[in-house]
């Protein structure tokens, strides 16, 4: 695992994802992107339903992509994140995606808090902070 990232998560790339050479879409990074920060979620905050009960959205702002090599059809890719920079009603993830230990891509992704009804932008509760501050701490 890089250093400094404590969770991860693996994605089979599908047929569907690839061009007729078979090397995946680069529009197919930002959905495994996702797949992996929900996963988180899942794993350290009680899953993107249970952030919704409570009555917020993350709403992505930006979304940043660097390709270093193909992936294709059939290939297992472990998506590494870490969830940085909680500030007022913002924080980001940032992503390592391997293929067997060698660099594919590198990412991240931008959010903001906003409040589910008026969707005005809400301060990251302290639930949701200390959650991370877990997840981010070395074993």
């Amino acid at each position: 695992m890089p250093d400094g990232f404590f969770s991860s998560y693996d994605v089979r790339v599908r047929f569907a994802e690839t061009d007729a050479q078979g090397i995946a879409h680069h529009a197919a990074y930002v959905v495994w992107l996702e797949v992996a920060r929900v996963a988180y979620l899942a794993d350290h905050v009680g899953g993107y339903r249970s952030i919704q009960a409570r009555g917020v959205e993350a709403l992505t702002t930006d979304v940043h992509v660097a390709y270093d090599r193909a992936a294709a059809f059939d290939d297992v890719l472990t998506i590494h994140l870490r969830c940085v920079d909680i500030r007022g009603a913002r924080f980001r993830y940032e992503y390592v995606i391997e293929r067997a230990g060698e660099q594919v891509a590198t990412g991240s992704t931008a959010h903001a808090l906003v409040d589910r009804e008026t969707r005005t932008p809400t301060r990251v509760p302290s639930w949701f902070a200390d959650a991370v501050v877990t997840a981010e701490s070395p074993a």
